[in-house]
């Protein structure tokens, strides 16, 4: 380990690490510090991959429960057995982590363990964990702030994750609870809420808005809505949360009306899951001694090269703000090495897909049509259900639709929303398209693999111009 380097990227997580590898490719001397102890961040370790492991599990007992029999395949005797699962869900994370922690060295990275903060321009501290060491002051040329983001506070619901959860907890519950209430209805409530719901748990989710998936493409919210009913879920929408009671037997929910102000009601659960969002995480950073400028929700403020107001302090990823989502993160990061070594980075923005990973899956990309209409945009929509597609018919998941949002003079693509099987994957084709200038009668006139799902991104191309074949 050197004292001395290029840069110092603070995090570890999916932002950090890749800035860290990418820059060590461009001959910049680099090192990552990271306090966890184990690489990958919140995404990694309490985030996007264990829930990912867990909604696959989950997703297997349910169709092995309720759907085998359609195919021919006849089961008895089911059960779940909790701690197998969440041991599967532990090793895929642990062999990720380690997997990170090879590449840093493989790229000659120094990663070093530890809570950083920032001196000044130029200089890290870092405090190991163990108890009593000294702490370690590294110089450099530049800092990047990579320390993403932690769940979001709600006044009146106190988090001690056991009984009241984050994503963290929800993680690693020790048993399957009869009941769960989940506060938010974005992307981690409804995925967590999924796990639990498919396990056995009776799930009641509790959404201040109107809709589920805020944000989301109207029709996406309102079909989606409907999907987690037909599954089971309660939706509690227009409701607010005014405080939670812990008891020994679990915890009553205060709530009341957003529509009705006044009409009060106690919602009772074993476990409160609280999923409102994510805050940017800067604690004990040092960035009001260093005279790092932060906004007022306490993101830090960036110029167009992720510089800081500080020359040679740089920020990528959630503690910045905008869509927070790994993949945003990891494509800062690189840009951010980039240009740090001289060279061109750019991220784009509008062609960011957000991915929600139940069942079906949502993917997104682009405008909604609520925006365009705002925006006053002259569009034509064109879509195509998944109850029409080869593929789907086989394997007996036709749920959702393709939607493809273009421009009515130029035909090229604004936006797309996707229902149903394999939504992250197939979205990716119209991410390449919308960077590269594709028109909707691109998509169209490629030929797809037949019978394949991506053929229904392809109809859903032609209906923007009226000529979809299978419909």
């Amino acid at each position: 380990m050197s004292d001395s380097y290029d840069l110092i990227v603070i995090g570890g997580g999916p932002g950090g690490y890749v800035a860290a590898i990418r820059a060590a490719q461009l001959g910049l001397k680099t090192a990552c510090v990271d306090k966890r102890g184990s690489l990958g961040g919140t995404c990694l370790n309490v985030g996007c991959i264990p829930s990912k492991a867990l909604l696959q599990s989950s997703h297997h007992y349910e169709v092995a429960n309720h759907e085998f029999a359609v195919h021919g395949i006849k089961t008895t005797g089911l059960s779940v057995d909790l701690k197998t699962m969440m041991a599967r869900k532990d090793k895929v994370v642990e062999d990720l982590t380690k997997g990170i922690e090879f590449l840093l060295k493989k790229n000659k990275v120094d990663y070093i363990v530890g809570e950083a903060s920032i001196a000044k321009a130029g200089q890290v501290t870092v405090k190991p964990p163990k108890k009593g060491a000294r702490k370690i002051i590294l110089e450099t040329k530049d800092i990047l702030i990579a320390t993403g983001s932690d769940s979001a506070p709600l006044k009146g619901v106190e988090v001690d994750e056991k009984k009241i959860v984050t994503s963290t907890g929800a993680l690693a519950l020790g048993k399957v609870p009869k009941t769960m209430i989940v506060i938010g209805a974005g992307v981690i409530g409804l995925e967590m809420g999924s796990v639990w719901r498919r396990l056995g748990t009776q799930v009641t989710v509790v959404e201040f808005l109107p809709t589920v998936m805020p944000g989301m493409d109207g029709e996406v919210s309102k079909t989606m809505a409907r999907t987690f009913k037909k599954q089971g879920m309660t939706l509690k929408l227009s409701t607010k949360v005014t405080g939670a009671k812990v008891s020994r037997t679990g915890v009553a929910l205060s709530v009341e009306s957003v529509k009705t102000k006044g009409k009060t009601e106690t919602l009772k659960a074993d476990v409160v899951l609280l999923a409102i969002g994510r805050r940017p995480y800067t604690g004990n950073l040092g960035l009001k001694k260093a005279g790092v400028e932060v906004d007022g929700h306490g993101f830090i403020t960036v110029d167009e090269n992720f510089q800081t107001n500080v020359a040679g302090i740089f920020a990528i990823g959630d503690v910045i703000g905008g869509v927070m989502l790994a993949h945003k993160a990891e494509d800062e990061g690189m840009a951010c090495a980039e240009i740090l070594a001289g060279e061109a980075g750019h991220v784009d923005y509008n062609t960011i897909p957000g991915i929600v990973y139940t069942w079906p899956e949502v993917a997104a990309l682009g405008k909604t049509e609520e925006q365009l209409k705002e925006a006053g945009t002259a569009y034509r929509v064109g879509k195509f259900p998944f109850t029409a597609n080869s593929r789907a018919r086989a394997i007996a998941d036709t749920d959702g639709f393709v939607k493809i949002l273009a421009d009515v003079e130029t035909d090229s693509i604004l936006g797309a929303h996707i229902i149903g099987p394999a939504a992250g994957d197939l979205i990716q084709e119209i991410v390449v398209g919308m960077e590269l200038g594709a028109s909707a009668e691109d998509i169209a006139r490629i030929c797809h693999g037949h019978p394949g799902l991506s053929e229904a991104v392809k109809e859903a191309a032609l209906a923007v111009g009226g000529r979809a074949i299978h419909m």
